[in-house]
């Protein structure tokens, strides 16, 4: 394992400091426990938008604090549920008077830590669950994961939220634009998290992982490695058999990289999946392409589709200030 690191127990507090310090102007960082927050302080009465979950998915969710996104995000270690306490430390920081809501990536450990958290919280609370991943049925036993679409979710809410929205108003949307995204992933290698010190699964020079989470797990199928072309048909086709845009429909189309593939070949797959849905009637109104929820070291990508009309395509469009994404300030 070559990774530029001191120590595996030390990773994650040297990169938080690291990254509180590059963005100081932003973020600062609570150590006792771990969770970044706004520097700047909400206007009363805010709604504040928090979220979390394990290292190794950088920006995705401490790159996303900011204006105009989430008030604070709480890390685990690599690829671990943060704690409770974390959660509940977070929110009490950033409480303006306005309640609190947490988005949740439907994995286990996330889910339960978060309802602990919530449980314990004095603060008027709610909670919206990410399940954008196409690659599992919607019958699945614990549900559809959260991944690439979780930023979208963010964006939207946040965006609420810092134009006055309420509680239950910031529900309503991000349970809306969960509704409206769905993703699906591709990698040509797995990644290594550091404790391990090897690769979580292995795959042969010939061959892909289709359908993959952003936690290093297998995905539904291993396949013959083939061209571009078919990959992105392969995955485009899931997600338009799963949202069915209709002609003339709005869309953001996300490409997010897993961490180790060149933007090059991620531009590549937005213009082959440009193709795809432009060949369908579909307008492809926003773009955003590169690595926002990786998977450490991963070779592969995600593509994401949101539908949007006016509403959302405003909230997405409002002004946001964060490590990851800036406009319109």
């Amino acid at each position: 394992m070559k990774k530029l690191i001191n120590a595996v127990d030390t990773l994650l507090e040297e990169s938080l400091q690291g990254f509180a310090k590059a963005h100081a102007d932003i973020v600062q960082l609570n150590t006792a426990p771990y969770f970044v927050r706004r520097k700047q302080p909400a206007t009363p009465g805010k709604v504040a938008i928090i979220s979390g979950g394990g290292s190794g998915h950088e920006p995705l969710h401490t790159g996303f604090v900011g204006l105009g996104m989430l008030d604070a995000a709480c890390p685990g270690q690599v690829f671990t549920s943060p704690t409770p306490d974390q959660m509940l430390a977070a929110a009490e920081a950033v409480d303006a008077g306005g309640g609190v809501l947490f988005i949740v990536k439907n994995y286990a450990g996330d889910v339960m830590n978060f309802e602990i958290a919530a449980e314990l919280l004095s603060i008027p609370s709610a909670s919206v669950l990410v399940s954008d991943d196409v690659s599992l049925p919607k019958s699945h036993s614990t549900g559809r994961r959260g991944v690439a679409g979780t930023l979208f979710v963010e964006k939207i809410v946040g965006a609420a939220a810092e134009q006055g929205a309420d509680l239950a108003r910031c529900v309503a949307l991000g349970e809306k634009a969960n509704r409206v995204t769905a993703s699906m992933g591709v990698a040509l290698s797995s990644c290594t998290v550091p404790a391990l010190g090897k690769p979580t699964f292995s795959l042969g020079d010939n061959e892909m992982e289709m359908g993959v989470g952003i936690h290093g797990e297998r995905g539904h199928a291993t396949l013959p490695l083939t061209d571009a072309t078919s990959i992105v048909e392969h995955l485009a086709s899931h997600i338009d058999q799963d949202l069915n845009p209709q002609p003339g429909q709005s869309v953001l189309l996300h490409v997010n990289g897993f961490g180790a593939t060149p933007l090059m070949e991620l531009y590549l797959v937005y213009e082959l999946a440009a193709q795809f849905w432009g060949q369908r009637g579909i307008h492809i109104a926003r773009s955003l392409v590169g690595n926002y929820t990786t998977s450490i070291d991963m070779a592969g990508c995600s593509i994401t589709l949101s539908l949007l009309d006016d509403e959302l395509l405003a909230l997405w469009d409002a002004p946001v200030h964060t490590a990851a994404l800036r406009w319109a300030c």
